[in-house]
């Protein structure tokens, strides 16, 4: 096939992700490719030329789970000249030798169960049957996953570039790139030493060397190359003769995650992973550097020397566990390097700063192919169709993004990597790192705070204690198991009862938000959004955005403060990013409808006050109008509270009465104090995230990333409300609305707990006839309906009433499909 003159796509690096990047746009009709490696092709000298490639697919996201399972597929179809596929499905044993380890095993097979993958809890016998050399002393059972194995990522790798090339698709190694060109906002080239290579998308899968791309183009790759032990033994007398190849395997990959250890066959030996040792900060300006015609299996920039030193208690605990091992010795080893990030997820999707410039780093083996084909997509089609928002590159906060917090936070992931997590998890350190201006007043209140994204939240407010004498018996929370018990506390049913009762204030600080200011803010939100944004300021929507095949990418709050003023009250960091993407480009398309985005979080802080006091509470403190014909529902105006300036909004996500009060930081100490003081004779408290969520899952309200993802339509969402039908003009996602939701087969559904007490958490399989059929989104006690809710993706044709089953570690608990909302279905409370 004749090559174009100028590659519109450059990709940077061949290993794995990158070759199957290249082989993915292909299949999408991109010839228009460049590849460029700095290593040579059949050996670039990153992680994939080192990788163990072991593929585990428990994964508590949907997403890293489709990954695995659509790389295992596309592994296995990848046939090598000895005949071999290049995925060996021998399976996954993960084992526990603490009972702590065997409960979270069940956790980890619904997660399996939950994404449609084969997951069996299989006892000590079988462990043994499965993998022999196991000392049956310590294994008290394990988690097998029939599909998992090993994947021959080196070879798989080639077989790519060799089919990408057949196609069209230069691959170049020894290239080492040097510079980005970029002008107007977007790349223009890529620069290899005195060569020049025109494009119009770069996508950077250099690996570990990312973040040295990425300050090519000014975009921060948040990233940190660690130091990982991998060793083998010398030959085990029970494996000579068993695989027919050196590196070949027939039983089970093992993790032995108690002690931070995994096992693979290696042929006549066994190859040793730890995570046991302390982690090793790579400094890249440091690494070897060999010439292409020097890189070999043993030498090359991601393998250094092994630590020995490092490895004495792992090797004791690897003869314990496997026993046979305790007549052989370390034979070799070596320290790879791989790539860890503050969050622990891979980094994926075009810069915020810089159009075109894309990137896919941070990804493991166990998730390359699937990766590369949505980054693929991403370019070719305008969207993924697995959701990516858990992975997006710009889901970190600038703040999140320093050398410094990227550094600390990607080493405690390192260590925590086998750990048992809960799913509140807060971070260890650093905290304190964002903090509103009402934090000195919460810790006064003895506020328990759980870290996200950098803020510190009050979970709860210990104050609030000595209400629990006052509290009615049927409002109380009941007992929890032990994992539901963490990070709650019964005071958080004080805090729920008040709030519809009385009245409270929630922290909102934390909420992401920015204006779109200009002449073109209200055109761009109106294209952007599936509401009405050509409306008269003082209205306020919810609103979503949808990608092109009409999947959900967020929910947003959007109020128009004036013709050219619009605040944007968003899920992340990520519809930041979009929106700025958009503003740039329509005003580099028409000047006339020039828009600007500006980021106001950190310099601006909310209160919620809502419950059914909040009128006399308020009142007490501005003489403003608030009644609901001076500020109806989902309006906003400008007020001022004890003489402070405060933009109010009249919306609830708690399903009472009440308002957004927005005020810039430095008066947040202020307004706080002035509401507190004036509350206190109608029984005002603070009030934390435990209750808040609590009350939003009664009121049905859904949260983009956990309850809907791109993969949902609004209909099958509930949410088919937020498309106005009076919009007749076209909004991104439009057209392909009543397609997708006449094909949509699942259905987020609410469920109540059938015991009343039994709380589950989120991610756990739900059973239908028997038969594992969807998954749990949001769940918490519902307070005021005196109930269990979880929310869950169901099959269409679930009905209200019908009796489902949660498994919930190794238990299975009943639950009923209900009609939502639980609580105020007709809103008298919100509108007063």
């Amino acid at each position: 096939m004749p090559q174009p003159a100028t590659p519109r796509v450059v990709i940077i690096g061949a290993g794995i992700v990158g070759a199957n990047l290249a082989d993915e746009l292909v299949q999408l009709g991109h010839d228009n490719v460049l590849v460029l490696e700095q290593g040579p092709l059949h050996l670039p000298g990153g992680s994939t030329s080192h990788a163990p490639g072991l593929v585990f697919s428990s994964n508590g996201s949907k997403s890293m789970t489709e990954f695995a399972q659509y790389t295992i597929d596309k592994l296995s179809s990848l046939i090598g000249p000895d005949g071999r596929g290049s995925f060996q499905a021998v399976g996954g044993l993960e084992i526990a030798t603490t009972p702590e380890r065997l409960h979270d095993l069940h956790r980890r097979a619904g997660w399996n169960r939950s994404w449609g993958v084969e997951a069996h809890m299989i006892d000590t016998d079988e462990c043994l049957r499965q993998f022999p050399m196991l000392n049956p002393e310590l294994v008290l059972g394990g988690l097998l996953t029939p599909g998992d194995g090993r994947a021959l990522a080196a070879q798989g790798t080639q077989l790519v570039i060799e089919r990408a090339q057949a196609a069209g698709v230069e691959f170049r190694g020894g290239t080492i790139v040097t510079d980005i060109e970029q002008s107007g906002g977007k790349v223009t080239a890529v620069i290899a030493g005195e060569e020049r290579f025109p494009t119009d998308i770069v996508v950077s899968c250099a690996g570990f060397w990312g973040p040295n791309i990425g300050k090519m183009v000014g975009t921060p790759i948040p990233l940190l190359p660690l130091g990982h032990q991998f060793a083998w033994t010398q030959p085990v007398q029970s494996l000579i003769g068993v695989n027919e190849y050196p590196d070949s395997t027939s039983r089970p990959i093992l993790r032995y995650q108690d002690r931070d250890l995994y096992y693979r066959e290696w042929g006549e030996r066994i190859g040793i992973g730890s995570y046991a040792h302390r982690p090793m900060p790579i400094d890249l300006d440091t690494l070897p550097t060999y010439r292409p015609d020097e890189i070999t299996g043993d030498r090359m920039p991601s393998s250094l020397a092994f630590t020995p030193e490092g490895f004495v208690s792992e090797w004791e605990a690897t003869q314990e566990l496997l026993p046979e091992l305790r007549g052989t010795e370390v034979e070799r080893g070596f320290n790879g390097i791989f790539s860890f990030t503050p969050d622990g997820g891979s980094l994926v999707g075009e810069s915020r700063e810089v159009d075109g410039f894309f990137v896919a780093e941070a990804v493991w083996v166990t998730h390359a192919a699937g990766i590369a084909r949505a980054v693929a997509e991403l370019i070719a089609l305008g969207h993924s169709r697995t959701d990516l928002s858990g992975l997006d590159l710009n889901r970190f906060e600038d703040a999140l993004t320093t050398p410094e917090y990227v550094s600390e936070t990607s080493q405690q992931n390192f260590v925590e990597i086998y750990d048992i997590l809960h799913p509140l998890q807060p971070r260890v350190s650093p905290r304190d790192v964002r903090l509103s201006p009402f934090n000195d007043r919460q810790r006064e209140l003895g506020a328990f705070f759980l870290e996200t994204n950098g803020w510190e939240r009050p979970h709860w407010y210990e104050a609030n204690a000595a209400l629990l004498p006052e509290l009615p018996a049927e409002w109380a929370s009941p007992e929890r198991d032990a994992w539901s018990a963490q990070f709650h506390s019964p005071i958080s049913a004080v805090e729920a009862w008040k709030t519809r009762t009385a009245v409270a204030m929630y922290d909102m600080t934390a909420l992401k938000r920015f204006t779109v200011i200009g002449p073109g803010a209200g055109p761009l939100l109106h294209r952007l959004t599936t509401s009405s944004m050509l409306r008269k300021p003082g209205a306020v929507s919810y609103t979503l955005l949808l990608d092109e095949a009409g999947g959900i990418t967020s929910d947003i709050t959007v109020a128009i403060l004036d013709e050219q003023t619009y605040q944007v009250g968003a899920n992340s960091n990520i519809d930041f990013a979009y929106i700025s993407r958009e503003a740039r480009a329509q005003s580099a398309a028409d000047p006339a409808q020039w828009v600007t985005v500006q980021e106001t979080t950190a310099g601006t802080c909310c209160i919620g006050l809502w419950g059914p006091l909040a009128r006399e509470v308020i009142a007490q403190v501005t003489n403003d109008d608030l009644s609901d014909d001076g500020l109806k529902y989902f309006r906003t105006k400008e007020i001022t509270i004890a003489g402070l300036p405060v933009t109010a909004m009249r919306l609830s996500y708690v399903g009472e009465l009440g308002w957004e009060l927005y005020a810039s930081a430095d008066v947040g100490h202020r307004l706080w104090d002035a509401i507190f003081a004036a509350g206190q004779e109608f029984g005002l408290i603070a009030a934390g995230r435990e209750a808040f969520n609590s009350l939003r899952l009664e009121k049905g309200f859904r949260s983009f990333g956990t309850d809907m993802t791109s993969e949902h339509e609004p209909e099958q969402a509930g949410l088919g409300f937020a498309v106005k039908a009076s919009k007749t003009d076209d909004f991104i996602g439009k057209n392909a609305l009543a397609e997708r939701a006449a094909a949509a087969t699942k259905r987020l559904r609410c469920l109540t707990v059938d015991d009343g007490v039994s709380v589950v958490l989120g991610n756990e399989p739900v059973r239908v006839n028997g038969e594992v059929a969807g998954y749990v989104t949001s769940a918490a006690y519902g307070y005021t309906v005196r109930a269990p809710i979880a929310y869950a993706w169901l099959p269409a044709t679930a009905s209200t009433g019908d009796t489902v089953e949660i498994e919930y570690f190794d238990q299975l608990i009943p639950a009923t499909v209900v009609d939502d909302p639980l609580y105020d279905p007709a809103m008298e409370r919100l509108r007063g």
